[in-house]
């Protein structure tokens, strides 16, 4: 049961987090920090082992088969989405032509440089680290899902079949391992493939670059992630236009750039925190009243059974 003294805290909290949006607004974006951390993922490379996708289950604590389980080829015969007890999948496309192979395609969050997401969180449950992962913080959630409107590849999830503490799920570029440990994320250290590259994003896109010029004939010129949504910290190279794998045609400028003037004109003034405060006190009145009735209730019934009992 929530206490009066549990809602004062978590209702101080709330007026708290809000209180930090103007600040947080206060810049066009996020300062991130030169040598911040990405992802390349060369989809030629991919041979759809799915290995990533039991490696990412096993780190987040999520349900899970055997390691073997992951071999069932099965799965592609639908395209798939990340949801909220998968954080990344691998979805299968024909060849083009003989001279191809099948390409096989992994799905997850980008971590925008700019992300929508966290512009669009009215609390700050989600942010953009200056070394790149987009973390969240669940304590601070309070499931208005705005997020997954504003995300523009659609990758936020919500854990609808909790209904005690659902959270947004998305990949987190395994923040444990890459920001506090130095580690590459999971998904990256199973690839036996090499598929998968870890390091600095500046990095990532000289390597991605320098593969396009070398083997033209191998990937569309065309590093995905580099610019779209205002560039993210995965980057991709494949073997055709990626509008053919079901990933979005998007601008090259990030869309919280409109969330953000929205949230600008809702907080301006510190106006949104001091409405809510103004809400929780009236509740809280309502509910020292509340407590008030109650106690003169129960004195009420204590003088009764003592009168029955003389």
């Amino acid at each position: 049961m929530v206490t009066r003294r549990d809602f004062i805290k978590c209702a101080g909290g709330a007026v708290a987090a809000l209180g930090g949006v103007e600040t947080a607004l206060a810049s066009t974006g996020p300062h991130l920090d030169p040598d911040r951390v990405g992802v390349l993922c060369d989809f030629t490379l991919c041979i759809g082992c799915r290995r990533c996708e039991f490696a990412c289950a096993e780190e987040a604590g999520l349900p899970h088969g055997e390691l073997r389980a992951y071999d069932d080829t099965g799965v592609f015969a639908a395209t798939r989405r990340p949801d909220a007890e998968s954080l990344t999948v691998i979805n299968r496309y024909p060849a083009l032509s003989a001279d191809h192979k099948p390409l096989d395609v992994k799905v997850n969050c980008l971590h925008c440089e700019h992300p929508a997401c966290v512009s669009a969180c009215p609390v700050t449950a989600l942010q953009k680290n200056a070394l790149g992962p987009v973390t969240y913080d669940p304590w601070r959630c309070i499931g208005c899902r705005y997020c997954m409107v504003a995300c523009p590849f659609q990758i936020p999830a919500y854990e609808y079949h909790d209904a005690t503490a659902p959270r947004v799920m998305k990949c987190t570029l395994c923040q444990d391992r890459t920001l506090e440990q130095g580690r590459p994320p999971a998904c990256v250290e199973i690839c036996p493939q090499e598929a998968l590259l870890y390091g600095s994003r500046a990095s990532l896109l000289r390597v991605a670059k320098a593969r396009i010029e070398a083997h033209p004939d191998r990937y569309v010129d065309h590093v995905y992630g580099e610019t779209e949504a205002g560039g993210t910290s995965w980057l991709y190279l494949a073997d055709r236009d990626f509008h053919q794998l079901d990933l979005p045609e998007v601008a090259s400028t990030s869309p919280a750039e409109v969330t953000e003037s929205i949230q600008h004109g809702i907080f301006k003034g510190f106006s949104g925190p001091l409405m809510l405060a103004a809400l929780v006190g009236v509740i809280l009145k309502s509910a020292g009243a509340c407590e008030k009735c109650e106690a003169e209730a129960a004195a009420r019934n204590e003088a009764g059974k003592e009168a029955d009992h003389e």
